[in-house]
């Protein structure tokens, strides 16, 4: 019988495995602190991380599965803290699955729930199915779905017992409503994300210490002028309508407010930069991480991208200036203590899954950050903001076995990320081969 399991498992690649698994010389960069820690033993057993130490110290347990990891770096894995998973039983949830699992997404804050998502995070959790970790908000909370305050209260209730994670904004709502789910979400200790409602504007939704703001939607309306008429006119695509008058000045004051009331941003700069940034629609479509994007998929993104373009009141000039705001509000964020989660609205337009974490991390490194401040967002920073930061985020002993193996030390190098050896989650560990395998399977289910 153990010679038959031993067998079965071994057709099993990614999934639970009974033996420890060791990596073996390998550097470790523990994310605590911005250090190397230079050949290393770690040993995972039963999903958590058993033992950590210099690799003449630490023994290798009898019958351990041993990854010889000379010269290879590993590191926490990644979060995505604006993922949008596909409803359980849908035709591409195993490809978005694979496609953040294969990029070293270990875990997903999902921003658009479903009932099927609740199987599905125990499902991902108990390993019988590959893929990260998952954390699930309920159903949009908008303004065509919520009634009347007392409706949101109920709402809200139902979506706490029913077991979601954490609650989403979206626009239309008004400020009484706007008040009852923050009121009824702090009562019962759940967190609140998403959208800034037009109607509530973002002092309010910092006042109401709203957990986490997507987009930084309404920073750039925040920084025109009080008395302006472009303050209260339509804001265009998350405030590029009032770029051009918008007062840099005023961002420390918006700093010093969204620190004080302990707001976390996830920025999702690359869906911004990609649909207004001055690279081509084409020039985005050849990029690498399209050719697992079917042809239908690709159509619909550049679409959108033009229709965004020919909108009224779009302008090079205009997109450039609101842009470079952004990166500005980012790095003066950062530096003022606020708490950046390294997210990317996928799979939203030109957002491929686990692919565009990555080119978010590089778009946090040209805002001003260092590797490692923009690798924190995208570990200690999420482990911390979902209340797992004593289990997750950082590598230790007695820390989950979340981790990716890299060719090359990411704190030299934000790319070096992308340089993937393997993944674990929750101690399932994926080799290059098995990841290589899923991708060419998707690969080829787009190609057709």
């Amino acid at each position: 019988m153990k010679r038959l399991l031993a067998a079965l498992l071994c057709l099993l690649p990614g999934l639970a495995a009974a033996e420890a698994i060791v990596f073996r010389n390998v550097n470790v960069v523990p994310m605590d602190r911005e250090t190397v820690l230079p050949r290393q033993t770690v040993v995972v057993r039963d999903g958590r991380i058993a033992a950590l130490g210099p690799a003449a110290e630490v023994a290798i347990p009898d019958g351990a599965r041993v990854v010889e990891a000379e010269g290879k770096y590993l590191m926490p894995g990644l979060g995505e803290a604006h993922g949008h998973m596909p409803p359980r039983g849908h035709a591409n949830l195993d490809t978005v699955l694979d496609l953040f699992l294969a990029h070293g997404i270990t875990t997903v804050r999902g921003v658009l729930g479903e009932p099927g998502q609740l199987t599905l995070r125990a499902e991902l959790a108990a390993g019988e199915r590959a893929g990260p970790r998952l954390y699930t908000a309920a159903p949009s909370l908008n303004g065509n779905s919520v009634r009347d305050p007392a409706h949101a209260a109920e709402l809200v209730e139902t979506y706490h017992r029913n077991g979601y994670d954490l609650l989403k904004i979206h626009p239309g709502l008004d400020v009484p409503r706007f008040d009852a789910i923050l009121d009824k979400a702090r009562a019962l200790d759940m967190i609140v994300v998403g959208h800034v409602p037009e109607a509530v504007g973002l002092a309010h939704a910092l006042a109401q210490r709203m957990s986490c703001i997507e987009h930084l939607d309404d920073y750039v309306r925040a920084l025109v002028p009080d008395g302006h008429p472009a303050r209260t006119a339509t804001p265009g695509f998350f405030g590029l309508l009032q770029a051009e008058v918008a007062d840099e000045a005023r961002i420390p004051v918006l700093v010093e407010k969204t620190r004080a009331a302990g707001a976390w941003m996830s920025p999702t700069e690359t869906l911004m930069v990609s649909m207004l940034g001055p690279d081509s629609t084409e020039a985005l479509l050849a990029r690498e991480e399209f050719a697992y994007v079917p042809a239908a998929t690709r159509k619909q993104w550049a679409q959108a991208r033009e229709n965004l373009r020919n909108a009224p009141g779009f302008t090079a000039e205009r997109a450039a200036r609101f842009l470079e705001l952004r990166r500005l509000l980012l790095k003066a964020l950062h530096d003022g203590g606020v708490g950046i989660l390294l997210g990317s609205d996928a799979p939203q337009w030109f957002n491929v899954p686990g692919y565009s974490a990555h080119r978010e991390l590089a778009l946090m490194v040209e805002a001003g950050l260092t590797p490692y401040q923009a690798l924190r967002t995208g570990t200690v920073n999420i482990a911390t903001h979902l209340r797992a930061g004593d289990r997750r985020g950082t590598i230790a002993a007695g820390m989950d076995a979340d981790l990716v193996l890299l060719d090359a030390n990411p704190l030299e190098d934000i790319a070096h990320t992308l340089r993937i050896a393997g993944v674990m989650v929750a101690g399932r560990w994926h080799d290059r081969a098995d990841l290589d395998a899923r991708l060419d399977a998707i690969r080829r289910a787009a190609a057709e």
